[in-house]
């Protein structure tokens, strides 16, 4: 789209809080837009010498992973071996040096890029992001700007810019704990807004704004909205495309800001089947190229951004769950007057992302070029769709699992599998669990993100009673930890530990992760815990 076609936000300055309001440009900083004067002598600012002179590293070529899965892609080494040596994970990998000093105007160099840095992202990462971001995601209304962060804590500043304290903002009713955790300091409260299998559900949230009253709630109504529309942390449910316009209507009717968070984007897994009745299908192509780059983008369900006419919403994305965690480097995409303020808390707080960090990234990302950059994500995710069929077929062989249709509940609309005893091998081919006929856990496979989320059906134990499930839930997991093998326990995801959904209340959770570990200690993990879980309820006393 030409420039001239780009139309401003509406006035959303009445969102930002106090504290951003008062943020003023840096003083050091806001020498920066001199720097890149040719022929300027910088002499007002602190530069430092750097005992690096170049650095290099071997980088996996963009088509290392296959598109279909493969019985040899089996270990999770494939996160980190992208930089690994060529000899120690035998994968072709390419050398790439970043120079102490630019040999051509615009070279990723350490020079600058170990030097104190502005708080967006360094030239030749921001003109590849604002590349990407326009071919998966961009808003087609308006100008937006990229402002990169620190990845996490980083992630979480749209909150603290927005919210005002004493006051709530909207989240969905499960939440990772980052989010609410970070936000609780500084008196900024989640409202849970009830969610079926896909997500944020519309009409709760037309029916908590319009039914809000500040009086009881001690509260103004909430005027933002966090929410993780793809591969819910920890559900695994991703929102539709029906589904994100009712939302943004509503936030439109009541002037809410929407925070996107969406870690999990480029990890749409599809919809899982058992082993038996899955079939391979036709390989694409595994060469990067713009044709299977466009054909792969128009498969991935479209961000909030594509809907925004008004510029209300604040997307995060990041490169955690892509290249590396360790890479603490993400960035928010949003309208110019949001992103001014960010850049604004940025200069003042964390100052920059790591030097080190963005130009590694950068110098693999423009190696790559989009189109490679793509054709990674492709191959990144098929490895976690293999290993999200592989953990469940696990799951499929140490216990009996009975699809039924959820008709209520945060799974409405999904098909949840019920996970009971199936009879045992033993010596005499005879012996049977007393639990064959109990369902003990259920779950809906996810269908984007790293994570299976585990109900715990504790009225089925024996001495279940109304009120032992959190002592319940802690005995299990407690039991797993001492076998060697650690969930994430169900209570550290609720957005208000003090208000529990009303079809939940006879259950615990399970958080399971399939990212990071190998594929025999995950069989080995799902054996440990079918053995631990039989056992827990076949126990008659607390």
């Amino acid at each position: 789209m030409s420039v001239e076609k780009y139309t401003k936000s509406i006035d959303l300055s009445h969102h930002l809080s106090e504290l951003s309001k008062a943020r003023v440009i840096s003083p050091l900083k806001g020498l920066n837009k001199y720097k890149s004067q040719p022929g300027i002598l910088a002499l007002a600012g602190v530069l430092r010498i750097s005992p690096s002179l170049t650095y290099s590293v071997n980088v996996l070529v963009p088509e290392s992973f296959a598109l279909a899965p493969t019985e040899s892609s089996t270990s999770l080494s494939w996160l980190w071996k992208l930089f690994g040596s060529h000899s120690a994970t035998k994968e072709k990998t390419q050398a790439v040096t970043i120079p102490k000093y630019p040999a051509v105007d615009g070279e990723i160099n350490l020079a600058s890029s170990l030097q104190y840095g502005a708080a967006v992202a360094q030239t030749q990462l921001q003109v590849f992001l604002k590349h990407f971001i326009s071919e998966t995601g961009a808003p087609v209304q308006f100008r937006y700007n990229i402002c990169c962060d620190d990845s996490h804590s980083g992630g979480r500043e749209p909150l603290r810019r927005c919210a005002t304290p004493a006051r709530a903002y909207c989240a969905k009713s499960g939440l990772i704990p980052p989010p609410w955790q970070s936000m609780l300091p500084f008196n900024i409260k989640p409202v849970p807004v009830a969610m079926d299998g896909l997500g944020m559900k519309s009409d709760a949230l037309e029916t908590l704004l319009s039914q809000w009253d500040p009086v009881s709630r001690q509260m103004p109504r909430p005027h933002v909205m966090y929410i993780v529309p793809v591969g819910q942390n920890p559900s695994g449910s991703t929102m539709s495309i029906a589904r994100k316009k009712q939302i943004y209507d509503i936030c439109v009717k009541y002037d809410v800001i929407i925070v996107e968070d969406d870690p999990y984007y480029f990890l749409q897994l599809g919809t899982y089947t058992f082993k038996e009745d899955r079939s391979t299908g036709a390989t694409p192509s595994g060469k990067p190229s713009a044709d299977e780059s466009k054909r792969y983008v128009s498969t991935l369900t479209p961000s909030f951004l594509n809907f925004d006419y008004e510029g209300r919403v604040i997307r995060l994305d990041t490169f955690s769950k892509t290249i590396a965690p360790g890479s603490r480097l993400g960035w928010f995409t949003c309208n110019p007057l949001f992103a001014e303020r960010l850049q604004r808390q940025g200069e003042t707080t964390t100052q920059a992302p790591c030097g080190f960090g963005q130009a590694i990234l950068a110098k693999i990302l423009t190696h790559w070029t989009y189109d490679g950059y793509i054709r990674w994500l492709r191959g990144v995710r098929t490895e976690y769709q293999q290993r999200r069929n592989f953990f469940i077929d696990c799951l499929a062989e140490e216990f009996h699992l009975h699809a039924v249709p959820a008709v209520a509940g945060v799974w409405e609309g999904c098909i949840v599998y019920q996970a009971s005893s199936k009879v045992k091998k033993s010596t005499n081919m005879t012996e049977k669990y007393s639990t064959q006929n109990r369902t003990m856990f259920s779950f809906v496979p996810p269908v984007a993100g790293m994570f299976v989320w585990m109900r715990l059906h504790l009225d089925q134990h024996p001495s279940f009673a109304p009120g032992d499930e959190d002592t319940l839930e802690t005995k299990l997991w407690t039991k797993l930890a001492e076998n060697g093998v650690l969930f994430g326990p169900g209570w550290m995801f609720a957005a208000n530990a003090l208000a529990e959904d009303s079809d939940n209340n006879d259950s615990g959770h399970f958080r399971v992760s399939f990212s990071n570990v190998e594929f025999a200690d995950l069989k080995k993990a799902v054996t440990i815990f079918g053995r631990v879980i039989r056992e827990f309820f076949e126990e008659e006393d607390l």
